[in-house]
């Protein structure tokens, strides 16, 4: 059996991360794989392979994240391009996207034997623009007011067909990954990944009869702003990165990608398992 390279992205932010770090380069050259991390790193770790990261997201076998799901989330930025699986190690609060928590690296030995699943999951593609280059979430795009007084009027289609005008805070739409994020805390529903749908999440509605909607993941959708005037600021975001302001002749085309996201997951670590310990009260 080839030996695994693991490429590992650590948010060395996180509290006790650097150490953990270590840790885990010991647990994964223990069990057979070769740990390697980007240059902007080296020194900092012992036992590591450092490269360019651009040569080592090619040529890797697996992404290793070390930190919240905001690190998952940009490890799989570059991991999609490559078509490389991901794997997270939590070092955050929640961490829905993770699949081993800080105390649980011992799991890690099993990468080297194969022991593990590989979970498809979806995207979405975005254009800002009938010309624009595809942009990819894997949690959601999110089209919002600019400025904390105000509101925006959002129209909503899919396959030529009105779904929905919207006049709130903004919208969010989501794949199933993303039903933990931001819908969720928007009155969301949470959605097992396995199932490929696109919800529509309207943010503080100014309407009781707003509600957020499944949709078909074959719809193509397309929100354009009714008004928009000056000194209003529609700001457009994908995975929390924000990438445009709308403007009123400009449209927002919304589709599944092609492409999918691949997880690595273990097979006794349920969807339902990781969202009941997630869910638990926490005071």
């Amino acid at each position: 059996m080839a030996q695994k390279t693991v490429l590992i992205l650590p948010n060395l932010t996180k509290n006790n991360t650097g150490q953990l770090v270590k840790s885990i380069v010991s647990q994964l050259r223990f069990s057979g794989c070769t740990p390697v991390m980007q240059e902007a790193y080296d020194g900092q770790f012992e036992n590591v392979r450092y490269a360019p990261f651009d040569t080592l997201i090619a040529a890797c076998d697996l992404v290793l994240t070390v930190g919240g799901d905001g690190t998952i989330l940009h490890g799989v930025k570059h991991a999609v391009e490559h078509d490389k699986p991901v794997l997270g190690v939590n070092t955050g609060r929640l961490g829905y996207l993770a699949q081993v928590e800080a105390d649980e690296i011992r799991i890690l030995s099993r990468l080297a034997a194969d022991d593990y699943a590989i979970q498809q999951r979806m995207l979405l593609e975005i254009r800002v623009g009938e010309d624009g280059e595809p942009l990819y979430a894997l949690n959601d795009v999110v089209i919002s007011k600019g400025d904390l007084a105000r509101m925006v009027d959002l129209d909503i289609s899919g396959d030529g067909q009105a779904i929905g005008s919207y006049r709130a805070d903004g919208v969010i739409l989501a794949t199933p990954t993303g039903s933990t994020a931001y819908s969720l805390s928007a009155g969301g529903p949470i959605v097992d990944p396995s199932i490929d749908t696109i919800i529509v999440t309207p943010i503080c509605p100014h309407s009781l009869n707003d509600r957020a909607v499944l949709l078909s993941p074959r719809m193509r959708l397309r929100v354009q702003s009714r008004y928009i005037n000056a000194s209003d600021k529609i700001v457009v975001s994908v995975d929390g990165e924000n990438v445009a302001l709308l403007g009123q002749n400009t449209p927002i085309l919304i589709r599944m990608a092609e492409k999918t996201a691949r997880f690595i997951s273990f097979p006794e670590k349920t969807f339902t398992m990781i969202l009941r310990e997630k869910l638990k009260p926490r005071g």
